[in-house]
């Protein structure tokens, strides 16, 4: 079978050193925790993760498909990161990681806060080693409040936020994103509130307790659509993507494949009637405006249905984007995959890790014409005792073999 990842290019360049000299302890698992230090790592921080020997990150076995009998999720969302195997709910292990914890600057944790406590890893414990502490947590629900010690996983924090009651068709059921979008948005709040929070620690010398909600986060994201209903009391439902304030902002069949088209202002109306060569439809008077349209969006919707399926989906898409009629194609994933813009952009790549070709989907963030580059593939746990332990703690080789004898590491 031919594997994808074997045709993405090889990832060059020497990086990005926005956060180079900050230390990261990551001691998540699963997707949000690990993807928002991907994150900082990505922009130069050293990221070090710190797992529980044996099993580690829960995501490393969540597969099939996996390559290199590694999961493909895990292989999403751990890269630029050093590898620590430590059990810190030992004695041991719990000391070894406050004198790690005295040299870093943000910790990442994803364990409620009652946890947090039992482990010794919570914010009053940990910042009493390192009182310039960044200490952020990723939690379903928050740190306070009635729900704080409940377990919670994206699709329960999707289900929460109202995006499933609004995804999917108006007579089905409703239905999760395609993607851990909670998690990936948490992920998101977690590298920027931690970036925030140290140019607040240059300015005044102080650290932070940083509390990240997985519903919060994910219901922050659907504040276009929760805003008009607290505002007005309309009460909107799942339309299978065909409304929107926009009155044309919806997939549309062609004679061949689907696209999507979106009518956004009275200057793309016309130019998109242009392209129709229907100009009688574009100076139609009721329709002049996006309130008018939306009135009238059904027998809209009917006339340029009936058009689109009259030529291939390709043949429209050159004529909108010659004529600036924003529009485009669903791609499956292994359009995405083929995508030769998205590769020369070098935002699809691959990497190699022990003769295995490992493909990344990239930061997609340039900063003065470069993105990320690759010092460390996604880790082997426990892949960098030594170099973590040893070299940058200062851990005399002795006391690195009594952790492991006592398996702690």
């Amino acid at each position: 079978m031919t594997i994808p990842a074997d045709s993405l290019p090889l990832k060059h360049g020497t990086g990005l050193d926005l956060l180079e000299g900050l230390v990261v302890i990551d001691l998540t698992g699963s997707v949000a925790g690990p993807y928002a230090g991907q994150l900082l790592g990505d922009l130069g921080a050293t990221v070090i993760k710190v797992e529980r020997p044996g099993g580690g990150d829960d995501c490393r076995a969540w597969g099939p498909p996996f390559l290199d009998d590694e999961s493909l999720w895990f292989l999403s969302v751990n890269r630029n990161k050093l590898a620590v195997s430590l059990d810190v709910s030992a004695p041991l292990g719990h000391a070894t990681l406050l004198k790690i914890v005295k040299k870093a600057d943000i910790v990442l944790l994803n364990v409620v806060g009652r946890v947090q406590r039992k482990l010794g890893i919570d914010y009053a414990t940990l910042s009493a080693a390192n009182p310039a502490l960044i200490h952020v947590s990723i939690t379903g629900f928050g740190l306070t409040g009635e729900r704080a010690d409940l377990p919670c996983y994206d699709l329960i924090a999707e289900g929460y936020s109202g995006v499933m009651d609004m995804t999917g068709e108006p007579d089905g059921p409703p239905q999760k994103v395609g993607t851990p979008a909670a998690d990936l948005l948490a992920g998101e709040d977690a590298a920027l509130a931690a970036v925030a929070a140290v140019v607040r620690r240059l300015r005044v010398g102080k650290g932070a307790a940083i509390d990240i909600s997985l519903v919060e986060s994910m219901t922050r994201f659907m504040a276009p659509r929760l805003m008009p209903h607290l505002g007005s009391g309309e009460k909107m439902r799942r339309s299978g993507g065909r409304d929107s304030v926009i009155a044309i902002y919806q997939p549309f069949e062609t004679a061949d494949l689907p696209l999507t088209l979106g009518l956004g202002n009275d200057g793309i109306w016309r130019r998109f009637w242009e392209v129709l060569g229907d100009l009688e439809v574009a100076d139609n008077p009721s329709y002049a405006t996006n309130a008018q349209r939306r009135q009238h969006r059904a027998d809209i919707v009917a006339m340029i249905a009936s058009r689109l399926v009259e030529r291939p989906r390709d043949e429209w898409l050159a004529l909108f984007a010659a004529a600036r009629v924003p529009a485009g194609p669903i791609y499956r994933l292994d359009e995405i995959g083929a995508d030769a813009a998205l590769r020369r952009r070098g935002f699809l790549y691959s990497l190699v890790r022990d003769g295995h070709r490992v493909p990344q989907v990239g930061l997609g963030i340039q900063f003065d014409g470069e993105s990320e580059a690759v010092a460390h593939p996604p880790p082997r746990m426990g892949a960098d005792n030594v170099a973590v332990l040893g070299n940058w703690l200062g851990l005399e080789a002795t006391e690195i073999e009594a952790l492991s004898c006592a398996g702690i590491i």
